[in-house]
């Protein structure tokens, strides 16, 4: 018996979920603050709240017992390809995912800590700080999202009206555009609902949206716990979308609820 497999995630799933919310709470911690941004290489913002959740996440991550993983995030990006090649299981971190909305002070960031089997997601945790909501999922149990109000299992029974798009609050761009307007062709009357980091992922796996169409580049931990997540409600997401590649930057992609052909979307 493989002592990492489907037996395994309920644990993991608890401790990592308890990492999550550490995390959590050393953000809003800073977010509470007149804090400073600092920019990486890419001019992307940094603020010392993805700096602490990092080193919370990491520390949570390593003294799990019987899962000695090693870690994948953007603290870790420039381990070579060569090195990480023949991981088996590895976790997948973006201790704040959508700084621009923490520096906007909007609360749509989150914590996403994802477990990857090869080139695929096996268990998922995203943590919405400002919320106190959090989603998880593990291959083959399902995902739930538990908020104050208590656990409800996803996807929720209640459906949009219309087809409904999940885009990004900053990231808009004239693909988007694009693809709203042959969704329009298809279903008639669409609707948008725009939110920044992986809650868009999570809008999908609640059914409160049918896609999430991203045109853009990705790096893997902004989407392994997303991924898991959408296909444990049912969902499905593009083939291109696997782990531990080469190249950490994702391609166009598209993650999708039950009312729509992933089939049919050409990236």
């Amino acid at each position: 018996m493989n002592k990492y497999g489907p037996e395994m995630y309920d644990r993991l799933i608890t401790e990592v979920a308890s990492a999550a919310r550490e995390a959590g709470a050393a953000i809003l911690e800073v977010y509470k603050t007149d804090f400073n941004v600092e920019h990486k290489a890419d001019n992307s913002p940094l603020t010392v709240a993805d700096k602490r959740s990092h080193e919370i996440i990491v520390r949570r991550l390593c003294g799990i017992e019987n899962a000695p993983f090693p870690v994948l995030s953007e603290e870790g990006r420039d381990i070579p390809y060569e090195s990480r090649r023949n991981w088996e299981y590895f976790w997948v971190v973006d201790p704040l995912d959508g700084t621009k909305e923490f520096v906007k002070r909007n609360g749509e960031f989150t914590v996403n800590i994802a477990l990857v089997h090869k080139d695929r997601p096996v268990l998922g945790v995203i943590y919405v700080p400002v919320r106190e909501t959090i989603y998880c999922a593990a291959l083959g149990s399902g995902v739930y999202r538990e908020d104050k109000d208590g656990r409800e299992k996803l996807p929720l029974k209640q459906r949009p009206e219309h087809f409904t798009v999940a885009g990004s609050r900053s990231h808009a761009n004239k693909e988007l555009t694009s693809f709203i307007e042959t969704a329009k062709m298809r279903y008639g009357e669409v609707d948008v609902i725009s939110a920044g980091s992986a809650l868009k992922f999570c809008l999908v796996a609640e059914g409160r949206a049918d896609v999430y169409p991203r045109f853009g580049p990705t790096m893997e931990w902004d989407t392994a716990a997303g991924h898991i997540i959408v296909e444990e409600a049912g969902g499905s997401a593009s083939k291109s979308l696997t782990y531990n590649k080469p190249n950490l930057v994702n391609g166009n992609f598209l993650v999708a609820g039950p009312r729509y052909d992933i089939s049919d979307y050409v990236p």
